[in-house]
């Protein structure tokens, strides 16, 4: 049954009605990937000030998942290649790289329980400046990943990409995501090549998004192929994608089936962030009277995967639409949906109040850019009333 769930047959039958073990399923990946929020550090008076708040050991453990049956084997880092003001006026500068997410195995007891020894990657959404404006670039360009064959027809969001394939460089010694990434996932797989594996990534927002780009990068790199024995024996690539915008283009989109890679997509009807980008050239816009094929089909987005549509919007605070907490909130209890964001941290207006902010204390081009990117994106949730 662990392969349906984890999407072997698209989810058939499973998503509506919603089945009641993938619900369970959703729920679980989706409070690791809160951990992520749980444990970042958004003080700036503080030593590890946008960096995970624990070491690797205890971060489940401090942020209630103890008991989750996972441990921690790497903490992942992500550095935009694009220049701004640092964030919020501390002394850390935007080219850093930033704890993003981390990947996890399943123990032996939890792996008994799956029936599959579980190789978790998890990103949080966005919070910082450069992220901010990464999240919004809204253009496409070939993601050519593969060394091999570039596949130029294949594009993604180019600020995604930035995100995915920046480095420090030499000087600071971190590489890129993807280098972190690749290394970590090659090696537990290497380490665990005689069981039955599963590879699954789950994110929230531009977390969502990043997660798609390493379960492609994986596939595509055949990674999850034993090329020793034969091709047939492959690790399943799954994405559970909590709030995610578009990321690639059809060409992206085609590949990704291609290759296997499951997406399960969870999203709020009313949740703007999943209408990026693309509001206008995207999939529904590719074919006129449903025969012809556009010109600029190419340059149109397209969401991956199968849908779990959910519908909440009468909330206190007009964010809470695209919130991670009430996405879980609903899908824990669709009938009594009880949202009291004023007592909680909500990241979305923490990173809003960054971006104006250090748009206020620094007015240069780059700081202008991101205030109109941020007051874009307000813009857009506020049209969600009408």
């Amino acid at each position: 049954m662990w392969r349906e769930v984890q999407g072997s047959k698209d989810w058939e039958n499973l998503v509506d009605p919603l089945d009641s073990l993938l619900r369970q399923e959703i729920i679980r990946y989706g409070e690791f990937v809160a951990a992520c929020y749980d444990a970042f550090d958004l003080d700036p008076n503080s030593r590890r000030y946008l960096n995970c708040k624990y070491g690797k050991r205890r971060m489940l453990s401090e942020v209630g998942l103890g008991e989750s049956g996972y441990q921690v084997t790497k903490y992942i880092y992500a550095t935009p290649d694009i220049n701004v003001f640092p964030i919020g006026g501390n002394s850390i500068g935007s080219s850093c790289g930033k704890w993003i997410g981390y990947i996890a195995v399943s123990n032996d007891e939890e792996t008994k329980r799956l029936g599959r020894r579980d190789v978790l990657v998890t990103f949080r959404g966005t919070v910082t400046s450069p992220e901010w404006i990464a999240n919004l670039m809204s253009s496409l360009t070939p993601a050519r990943l593969d060394p091999h064959n570039p596949r130029p027809q294949v594009k993604v969001e180019a600020g995604f990409l930035s995100l995915y394939t920046s480095s420090e460089g030499k000087k600071f010694g971190l590489g890129s995501c993807r280098e972190q990434l690749l290394s970590e996932v090659g090696r537990v797989l290497n380490k665990y090549n005689e069981e039955d594996m599963s590879i699954t990534l789950a994110g929230h927002s531009m977390g969502s998004a990043l997660a798609l780009l390493i379960a492609y990068d994986i596939a595509e790199l055949g990674l999850n192929r034993d090329k020793l024995l034969n091709t047939d024996h492959t690790v399943p690539v799954t994405v559970f994608s909590f709030g995610g915008p578009r990321v690639g283009n059809s060409g992206f989109k085609e590949r990704c089936e291609e290759l296997g890679v499951k997406v399960l997509r969870i999203t709020n009807v009313n949740d703007p962030i999943t209408k990026l980008p693309g509001v206008f050239l995207n999939e529904h816009f590719r074919v006129l009277g449903g025969k012809y094929e556009v010109p600029w089909s190419c340059s149109c987005y397209a969401h991956v995967g199968v849908e779990i549509l959910l519908d909440f919007f009468k909330m206190h605070n007009l964010s809470c639409v695209h919130d991670l907490g009430t996405y879980l909130s609903f899908l824990k209890c669709p009938k009594r949906l009880q949202v009291q964001r004023e007592e909680s941290i909500d990241f979305f207006n923490r990173a809003k109040e960054f971006v104006i902010s250090g748009a206020q204390n620094k007015l240069n081009f780059n700081a202008l850019q991101l205030k109109n990117a941020a007051m874009n994106m307000v813009n857009l949730v506020q049209s969600q009333r009408t």
